[in-house]
């Protein structure tokens, strides 16, 4: 079994963001703003461009689908130092 990398909330925004932006589904804009550690997983929020109403965009699914590929990619790695 694989030991987790403890890291800072603030390196591991740095990661992620990257990964968001190398990523070929990157929409101009998209960023994890923060993050935190429920039950080993690691969840990952930031703007979802919501329209002018506040209802959920067809980009609001690609940010969805971006933050949960983070949650499979960085979990298994890292876990939030305190």
């Amino acid at each position: 079994m694989s030991t987790k990398q403890t890291i800072s909330t603030d390196d591991l925004l740095m990661i992620a963001n990257q990964q968001i932006q190398d990523h070929e589904a990157y929409i101009d804009g998209m960023r994890a703003t923060s993050v935190e550690e429920r039950g080993g997983v690691l969840i990952f929020k930031g703007e979802f461009f919501l329209d002018d109403k506040g209802l959920p965009t067809e980009k609001t699914t690609a940010v969805f689908n971006m933050f949960k590929y983070l949650a499979h990619q960085l979990s298994p790695k890292f876990t939030l130092g305190k």
